[in-house]
C-alpha cells in the first residue's frame, strides 16, 4: 500500500528480482494542486493499491521517467483510461503498444506549479526526467543517482557495491560510463542543483532526509 512521505505525497515499493540480484523499484504518487494524481514509475497495479489510489483522487498523469521504468505503464493506463502517459523521449518506439507522449526540456503546464522537470542531456542510455516536488521539497530521482543501505540480499550488495552505490549516495559507475556530452551533462546538473530541496525518493531502496542537498550536489558534480 502507498506510505505518506509528506503532505501530497506518498510512494510504494516494489519487490523483485533482476537477473538474479535482489532488488526493488519505487512509485511515486503527487497531489498537484488541482487535486488530481500525478504518478510516477508507475508499480504493479495491484485491487487494493487501485482502490487506495481512487481514494487520493483522480488519476490524470502517468510518467514513465526514463527508458527503463515503464514496465507497468499499460496496466496504470488501462486502469485509468482518462489519465494521458508521458514517457522519455523513445520511448514510444520501445513500446508500440502504449500511447506515449514524450517528456519535454519544460514541465507541462498542467503540473508546472507543483513539480519542477530537468531533462538530463547528454545520456541518451537513460533520457531521464528528474523533477523537484516544490510542497514538500523533494528531489524525485530514478536512476541517474542512487543509493542503497540497510537490509538488502547479497547479490544486491555486490552489485551495487560494483556500481559504487552501496552505503553511497553516488551517480552508478555503469551510467558515468554512458554519458555522452559531458558539457551537455553538467548544464543538466546546474538546473537540478538549482533546486531547493531537503529530501531524495530514490526509484530504488531508500529515501534520504538528511542532508540532501549536499549530497547530491557531491555525486553530480564528482562525475564532473
Amino acid at each position: 500500500m502507498l506510505q505518506p512521505v509528506a503532505p501530497g505525497l506518498w510512494h510504494q515499493q516494489h519487490r523483485f528480482s533482476m537477473l538474479g540480484i535482489g532488488t526493488s523499484t519505487r512509485m511515486t504518487v503527487v497531489r498537484l494542486g488541482d487535486g488530481t494524481l500525478w504518478v510516477h514509475s508507475p508499480v504493479p497495479l495491484a485491487p487494493d493499491l487501485r482502490a487506495q489510489v481512487r481514494t487520493l483522487g483522480d488519476v490524470a498523469w502517468i510518467v514513465a521517467p526514463n527508458r527503463y521504468h515503464h514496465l507497468y505503464a499499460g496496466e496504470w493506463t488501462a486502469a485509468f483510461p482518462a489519465a494521458t502517459l508521458y514517457g522519455a523521449p523513445g520511448l514510444a518506439a520501445r513500446r508500440p503498444d502504449l500511447t506515449v507522449r514524450p517528456l519535454g526540456a519544460v514541465p507541462e503546464p498542467a503540473w508546472a506549479c507543483d513539480l519542477g522537470q530537468v531533462f538530463v542531456e547528454g545520456l541518451p542510455m537513460l533520457n531521464e526526467t528528474v523533477w523537484c516536488h516544490y510542497a514538500s521539497r523533494s528531489l524525485i530521482v530514478t536512476d541517474v543517482v542512487q543509493y542503497v543501505s540497510g537490509h538488502v540480499p547479497l547479490s544486491a550488495v555486490l552489485y551495487t557495491s560494483i556500481m559504487g552505490v552501496y552505503r553511497r549516495v553516488s551517480v552508478p559507475n555503469a551510467i558515468r560510463l554512458a554519458i555522452r556530452d559531458r558539457a551537455a551533462f553538467a548544464r543538466s546538473v546546474q538546473k537540478i542543483l538549482a533546486w531547493d530541496f531537503d529530501r531524495v525518493v530514490f526509484a530504488h531502496n531508500v529515501i534520504l532526509e538528511n542532508n540532501a542537498h549536499e549530497t547530491v550536489r557531491r555525486a553530480l558534480e564528482a562525475v564532473l
